[in-house]
């Protein structure tokens, strides 16, 4: 026999009594707040798809990314991101709340770097902005999620190859590509990855 309070019952010779269960109040508070990150690529398109695809395969990481900048130029997206930052807080976009973390994810454009790169490096780690810098490109990144990659020295060859690839290559799976990605990055030649 149950009541609101927990379980009855009668033991031999004792009359009835009661045995407590749990505890009918729910814990308050319990859950942490997951983490928050911003992200402002420097490029229009790929790394938009990519990243908005991650996200959705992460559901459970909140992340917001914002496109900032001209497209190709290191510096305005460091600006850019800088300023995000700091209005996040006073923002409703953003909910009234600091991102744990800002990146600014920015190719070299080998063969030769932006005139601009240095100095967005040097401006990001004044202001505590983190860098992705993906060298020569972007695309290259994406490459690694389907093959294996020798290496290349300038950003037209793994744009050209990256366009073949279709539109599934604009969303790999978190989990298990990325992982190959990475792998794949590592299996490079030192050479190539230096570059």
């Amino acid at each position: 026999m149950t009541n609101c309070c927990g379980t009855w019952s009668r033991r031999s010779g004792m009359g009835v009594s009661m045995k407590r269960g749990k505890p009918l109040r729910r814990p308050k508070g319990v859950r942490q707040e997951q983490r928050r990150f911003l992200i402002y690529c420097e490029g229009e398109c790929t790394e938009n798809q990519y990243f908005r695809g991650l996200r959705s395969d992460l559901r459970a990481l909140p992340v917001q990314i914002c496109m900032g900048g001209e497209h190709g130029e290191p510096k305005s997206v460091v600006r850019a991101a800088i300023e995000h930052k700091k209005r996040a807080a006073r923002s409703p976009q953003d909910r009234w709340t600091e991102y744990d973390e800002v990146w600014c994810v920015l190719d070299v454009e080998a063969p030769t770097p932006h005139a601009g790169l240095s100095d967005a490096l040097r401006l990001a780690e004044r202001h505590g902005i983190e860098v992705a810098l993906t060298n020569p490109c972007f695309e290259l990144w994406i490459m690694l999620h389907f093959t294996e990659v020798s290496g290349y020295q300038t950003s037209t060859p793994p744009r050209r190859r990256w366009r073949g690839l279709g539109p599934v290559a604009t969303r790999p799976r978190a989990s298990t590509w990325t992982t190959r990605a990475c792998a794949r990055g590592m299996r490079m030649p030192s050479s190539a990855r230096a570059r």
